[in-house]
């Protein structure tokens, strides 16, 4: 599965900045054949209120048989089901392949099966690990994936046929498919992505072939991948890894001379675990710093209120960043 992420930010939906927290994926398709996923930015990215568009929808990812292109955060509320299921379930379209047409709302005119299984099993595929991806991610399982024709069934969607007007032709049903991510939960060897490779204190290079902090995120300047090595500031915040678009990060905080070691001020950033090749791993032992260790802290702001400090706080972690707040 190759994942790329490019939010959708001219469309009414990402500029909506609603949140929720995933409890289950819809599953899709986009009975619009030959449209495939990197197709749909210069479709979707676009304004309703401008004028741009004559829909409000966004999705949260399209998939075809070659890759998968991420266009909302995963907990962003996306504008999908057409009902009450944008509020709790992550929406992924399947693209469909090209060589039809649609007679009559879902019926496929001219669809070749056996000409298009292997784009079928392939997008089948790519789907299964973006599902299993995301269950990994949020604690789901295969019971809370959904097509948006069962949405509809249970009064959450809108009334629509997709993905049982398709999988049938390929001897599939929504329940095969849960069936297929149910055993691929099962056998997979690669646990959830978490921060356990890199702790805090490890030195770092960013890798030369490296373009973007994450997904999403700003470009990487030639001299932090050639002037320096970088150290790992924190690889956790509110107790839990910091996902950037869809990717684990790390904070590198101070960065190191390549020549001497010694170390200064660094660019304070998150950035993607998989862009970062690990030069000097940290010492298990705890160091003993002298008296003379001198310590320097940021102080945000003084409130007569302890709620307007926890509001502050609470945005602090929300950034990435340790905090605590202090009585005096």
């Amino acid at each position: 599965m190759k994942l790329n992420t490019r939010y959708m930010t001219r469309n009414d939906c990402y500029k909506a900045g609603r949140k929720i927290t995933p409890k289950g994926i819809m599953i899709h398709s986009t009975a619009t054949p030959g449209v495939m996923a990197a197709d749909w930015f210069s479709r979707w990215n676009k304004s309703y209120q401008a004028g741009e568009i004559n829909r409000q929808v966004c999705v949260h990812a399209f998939v075809d048989d070659n890759e998968v292109w991420q266009y909302l955060p995963w907990d962003h509320r996306g504008w999908h089901a057409g009902g009450t299921a944008n509020n709790t379930h992550i929406g992924i379209e399947i693209c469909e392949p090209a060589g039809f047409s649609y007679s009559g709302g879902s019926n496929m005119i001219g669809y070749d099966i056996s000409k298009n299984e292997a784009y079928f099993r392939k997008a089948w595929q790519n789907i299964v690990e973006v599902c299993v991806m995301l269950c990994q991610r949020y604690g789901l399982t295969e019971r809370d994936i959904i097509c948006h024709s069962e949405g509809n069934r249970r009064g959450i969607a809108s009334n629509h046929g997709d993905v049982m007007h398709w999988f049938p032709k390929h001897r599939e049903s929504t329940e095969s498919f849960r069936a297929a991510v149910r055993a691929a939960l099962k056998n997979s060897s690669e646990p959830p992505e978490t921060s356990a490779t890199l702790k805090v204190g490890d030195v770092v290079e960013v890798k030369a072939t490296s373009n973007a902090y994450y997904p999403g995120g700003a470009a990487i300047p030639d001299w932090v991948k050639t002037d320096c090595y970088h150290k790992v500031t924190q690889v956790i915040s509110n107790g839990k890894p910091v996902v950037k678009g869809g990717k684990t990060c790390v904070l590198l905080g101070k960065k190191v001379d390549k020549k001497n070691g010694n170390e200064s001020a660094g660019i304070l950033t998150w950035v993607e675990k998989d862009v970062l090749k690990v030069i000097k791993t940290s010492s298990s032992k705890i160091e003993n710093f002298s008296d003379s260790q001198k310590y320097y802290r940021v102080q945000v702001g003084v409130f007569s209120k302890k709620a307007n400090a926890e509001v502050i706080l609470k945005k602090l972690k929300a950034a990435g960043f340790e905090g605590y707040i202090k009585f005096e």
